[in-house]
């Protein structure tokens, strides 16, 4: 195997990012952003965002996760507490996420504090979600080492079976994370590798704006 990518190339010439456009709280422009990629068409899923946890061998992991909610407060993901990712929270809940945009040229990387959400609020997600997709986090034993993809199957025909007719319960060890930002980096790209970075830092409730050199 030996490919040469050196020949990859694309100009980033679709917006800009400016500081007088700016507005004074990061997740404002986050909101703006992501509607207007959600507008533009192009991305099948436009909350799909990549978390970085550190695990517990020490080495940092990134996969990619569903946002489901943000405010002011955070964002939110569901999954397995007790899965790789939910262990390397647990001692280390510092993590990073991260859009990319390719449509409109553009990523977002965010760091934070990862905390779980109340148990009440992950319920009414769990109850909402597609009986297949409870009935998944059913079988699941998330990151765990399983014999075969057949033994998946055969579990979650029983819970099939089981829970036919019947409400199915969320799992004691799934739920919702939040990630309490307190940093943000916005890029878009501009022409000649020059691109526009801007990053919002928390300093007690109000938000330091600087550009960074691409």
């Amino acid at each position: 195997m030996n490919r040469d990518l050196t020949a990859y190339r694309k100009s980033y010439e679709k917006s800009f990012l400016e500081e007088e456009n700016l507005p004074d709280s990061p997740f404002k422009l986050f909101s703006d952003w992501f509607a207007e990629v959600e507008e533009s068409g192009g991305v099948d899923e436009t909350n799909a965002m990549t978390i970085t946890t550190t695990g517990l061998d020490g080495f940092p992991k990134a996969r990619i996760v569903l946002l489901k909610h943000f405010d002011e407060n955070g964002f939110v993901f569901y999954t397995n507490y007790s899965s790789e990712k939910g262990k390397a929270i647990t001692t280390n809940n510092k993590v990073c996420i991260s859009f990319f945009w390719p449509n409109l040229e553009r990523q977002v990387i965010v760091k934070g504090i990862a905390q779980k959400v109340e148990e009440e609020e992950s319920a009414r997600y769990f109850l909402s979600r597609p009986r297949g997709s409870q009935l998944g986090a059913l079988a699941s034993d998330q990151s765990e080492v399983i014999k075969s993809r057949e033994t998946l199957e055969n579990r979650l025909q029983s819970l099939e079976k089981e829970y036919k007719d019947k409400e199915i319960p969320m799992p004691k060890s799934w739920g919702g994370y939040c990630i309490m930002p307190i940093e943000f980096e916005f890029w878009q790209g501009r022409a000649n590798r020059l691109h526009d970075r801007i990053r919002f830092s928390n300093q007690k409730k109000n938000w330091e704006i600087e550009r960074l050199s691409p």
